[in-house]
C-alpha cells in the first residue's frame, strides 16, 4: 500500500509542474480534468490507508501518519486547481478586451473611410436629420471600462465567497476527523479491554487446569 501512494505521490508532484506550464484554455481544461482525478485517486488511496489501520495496534498513530499524506496530497492538487481556474477567467478578460479592440479600430476605420469621401451635393429638400441609432465610439469604451469595474468587483466578491467556502470546509472536515478519532479512540480502547480481558479470563482457566484434582 505504501508503494501505490509513493506512486500517486509521484504522479501529483509531476501534474504540479506541468500545471506551471498551461498556456491554452484547452491545457487548461485538461488540468482541471486531471485534477478531479487525481482527487478522486487520494482519497481511495486515504479509505485504503484508513481501513488498514484499523487493523493495526496502533491505530491513532497509523490514521494522524494516511490523514497528513492526504491532506499534503489534496493542499496540491488544489493549487493546481486554483491556477488552471485563474488561467482560464484571465484567457476570458483577454477576449473580450481583444473583441472590444477589434470593434474600435473598425468603427475607426469605417470613420475615416467617410471623413474622406467628398460631401454629397445638397438636395432641394432637406430631411430632418436623423439621430445616431448606434452608440458611439465613445460610450463604447465607458461601458467597456464600466463592464471591466463590474467584472474586477465581481471577481473579489467570488475570491471572498469562495475564501469562506474553502473555510467552511475545512471547519467541516476537521469536525468530521475529530469525530472520525473520537469513534476510532474508544475502538482502540474497547479492543484493548477485550485483549486484556480475554488474557485474564486464560491466565484462570490455565491456573485452575494447574492446581491438582481433589482426592477421592
Amino acid at each position: 500500500m505504501k508503494a501505490r501512494f509513493i506512486m500517486i505521490a509521484l504522479a501529483v508532484l509531476s501534474a504540479a509542474a506541468q500545471a506551471q506550464q498551461v498556456q491554452s484554455v484547452e491545457q487548461a481544461d485538461a488540468a482541471l480534468v486531471k485534477v478531479s482525478k487525481d482527487r478522486d485517486a487520494v482519497e481511495g488511496e486515504f479509505s485504503a490507508s484508513e481501513r488498514e489501520c484499523y487493523t493495526k495496534f496502533f491505530v491513532n498513530n497509523c490514521l494522524d501518519k494516511a490523514k497528513e499524506k492526504r491532506r499534503v496530497a489534496l493542499a496540491e492538487i488544489r493549487a493546481r486547481e486554483v491556477d488552471a481556474e485563474h488561467f482560464k477567467r484571465v484567457a476570458s478578460v483577454a477576449k473580450r478586451d481583444a473583441d472590444l479592440a477589434e470593434r474600435t479600430r473598425k468603427d475607426a476605420e469605417e470613420a475615416a473611410t467617410r471623413a474622406a469621401q467628398p460631401p454629397k451635393a445638397p438636395k432641394e429638400e432637406h430631411a430632418e436629420p436623423k439621430a445616431p441609432t448606434g452608440p458611439r465610439v465613445a460610450d463604447r469604451e465607458a461601458q467597456h471600462e464600466a463592464k471591466l469595474k463590474r467584472q474586477a468587483q465581481q471577481d473579489a466578491a467570488n475570491a471572498a465567497k469562495r475564501a469562506a467556502n474553502v473555510d467552511a470546509f475545512e471547519r467541516k472536515q476537521s469536525e468530521s476527523q475529530r469525530r472520525q478519532d473520537i469513534v476510532a479512540r474508544k475502538k482502540a480502547e474497547n479492543e484493548e479491554k477485550a485483549r486484556k480481558a480475554a488474557e485474564k479470563e486464560a491466565a484462570a482457566e490455565k491456573k485452575a487446569a494447574a492446581q491438582p484434582a481433589p482426592a477421592k
